[in-house]
């Protein structure tokens, strides 16, 4: 899994995740709209609604505004319509990236992502272009200093519930799962204690591209300015930054 949550990282390390925070909550809430309305507002019925959910929840959402959310979907309350498409393409020195996004107009929002990915020296490909590069895994990210447990305890706790591998650095660990074993870990990590930073079923390269030199503030150009957009949901990249290069950020 190296190399995966790379921009996640340099978000997490710029303090990129609290200047988005207020947008986060309005793309959070979507994604439990259309949950609610293609599944239903029960969750303990509807999977896509539960992880959406315990997405919103481990980014701190109110539960007010989770509420609020499932009785719009479920038409109790007044929302938009929206659907979900993906697009897929290339940014600088040839990394391939995926973008999740819901949209009530589809020409408008290709439009925009076709304009961010060539200002940014990218390129927006065809459906399917880049999407075999990358699988579905459940994602658990605990901050090291948010927890007394050590290291080894919590693989063990989470291998034991089903995870299937690991990724540590100096303040991070992240437990990756099967999708259908992300609540049963989740769960059972939870049980003792331990609150997650991120805790989502993503999608994770299979391989990795490393960028280098000029290419590392053109490719974290092109990531922001997608996280940017009012109508993505998700941006994910397979590309791999080495870590003396990370510290110059």
């Amino acid at each position: 899994m190296a190399g995966h949550s790379k921009w996640k990282n340099i978000q997490h390390r710029k303090g990129r995740q609290d200047a988005i925070r207020g947008k986060m909550f309005a793309k959070l809430s979507r994604e439990i709209m259309v949950a609610a309305r293609e599944g239903g507002g029960d969750p303990e019925q509807n999977q896509r609604l539960r992880l959406a959910i315990a997405k919103a929840r481990s980014q701190n959402m109110p539960n007010d505004n989770i509420d609020r959310a499932i009785k719009r979907g479920t038409g109790e309350e007044g929302g938009g319509h929206y659907e979900a498409v993906t697009y897929e393409g290339y940014g600088p020195a040839g990394a391939a990236v995926m973008v999740e996004a819901l949209t009530d107009n589809r020409n408008r929002t290709a439009a925009d992502m076709r304009h961010i990915f060539s200002k940014r020296d990218g390129n927006l490909g065809e459906s399917g272009c880049v999407a075999w590069m990358f699988e579905r895994k459940g994602l658990l990210r605990v901050d090291r200093e948010s927890t007394e447990m050590g290291e080894d305890d919590l693989m063990m706790l989470a291998l034991e519930a089903g995870a299937e591998d690991f990724e540590v650095t100096e303040d991070v660990i992240e437990v990756f799962t099967a999708p259908e074993a992300f609540e049963d870990v989740k769960n059972a990590i939870e049980a003792e204690g331990i609150r997650f930073s991120t805790a989502e079923v993503t999608m994770v390269p299979t391989n990795t591209v490393d960028v280098d030199g000029e290419h590392i503030p053109k490719i974290l150009a092109l990531m922001e300015a997608l996280e940017d957009h009012d109508d993505v949901q998700n941006v994910y990249a397979n590309f791999d930054i080495d870590e003396a290069e990370l510290e110059k950020l």
